[in-house]
């Protein structure tokens, strides 16, 4: 049965911004910035020193995306509460990865900073943003968030970053989604397409917790946009999720030991990136 047709057709946000089918995106993890709880006043030289570490790491792997989150600002602000003192870090960060590296990059926001990712990515030529909760609404760690799109979309719209993607989570990992608990993920799916996302990611539970194939068939049934793994791939996975997805977001695998808040593991990056490459052929 084919995805129901709810939006007109229009070009893949994977074809256009990736030169390879099913690209995978590293992610690199910031350390605390200004602002933060846990930030402890470190020069901010040395905050993008550590982030271009693990985005040279990624782009010399073949990682065919990188995506800058800023992980280590938790306790998450909620959307409304994002200060400038976080967009303006996160622009400095990506500004010098994007100096750095040929590989195309992303922003996360978190938490939910839809409209904050955006300022970044138009400031400086990230390709998109991911969202977590794109569309209607769940109870997150971070309190009752409401999907941001329709004022997210006019932001885009007024700063002129129409060329920004829209990378947005369905059933998104952590909190709790009895408020949607009468809609199936894929009808989720087909909400998030209705509100005008470009790609659409099947997360899993927890980062780092495995993505079934189901998800994604899940998600696939309700959309004809790109679904991409959002957590958990790893080269023992690829054999199942790669011929399912359309690409993957890759974080805390690709970090020594396996832990999130360590550099990327380059050998981890080849193993990867080794096993996805079959997977294409």
């Amino acid at each position: 049965m084919s995805p129901p047709i709810v939006m007109p057709a229009k070009p893949s946000a994977l074809a256009t911004h990736f030169d390879k089918k099913k690209p995978i995106i590293g992610v690199v993890h910031l350390r605390p910035l200004p602002g933060a709880p846990r930030y402890e006043g470190e020069a901010m030289r040395d905050v993008v020193a550590a982030a271009l570490r693990d985005a040279r790491t990624l782009a010399d792997g073949g990682i065919d995306g990188i995506m800058v989150e800023n992980a280590s600002d938790m306790p998450f602000s909620r959307p409304e509460h994002i200060g400038f003192e976080t967009v303006a870090a996160l622009s400095v960060v990506c500004q010098e990865i994007r100096n750095a590296v040929s590989t195309p990059i992303g922003i996360t926001c978190v938490a939910n900073g839809a409209i904050p990712g955006l300022a970044v990515a138009k400031a400086v030529g990230a390709r998109w943003v991911r969202v977590n909760q794109w569309v209607n609404a769940y109870v997150a760690n971070e309190g009752f968030l409401n999907g941001p799109a329709a004022e997210a979309l006019r932001y885009r719209a007024q700063i002129g970053a129409k060329d920004v993607s829209i990378f947005a989570d369905v059933h998104v990992k952590f909190g709790a989604h009895a408020i949607t608990g009468d809609r199936s993920i894929t009808e989720q799916a087909t909400d998030a397409e209705w509100f005008d996302a470009d790609v659409l990611i099947a997360t899993g539970t927890r980062t780092g917790s495995p993505t079934q194939p189901e998800e994604v068939g899940e998600v696939r049934a309700g959309t004809n946009l790109p679904v991409i793994v959002g957590s958990g791939l790893s080269p023992e996975q690829v054999p199942t999720l790669m011929p399912v997805a359309d690409g993957a977001i890759v974080g805390q695998w690709l970090k020594v030991d396996s832990l999130w808040w360590n550099p990327v593991d380059p050998a981890r990056v080849e193993r990867l990136m080794n096993a996805v490459e079959k997977a294409r052929t």
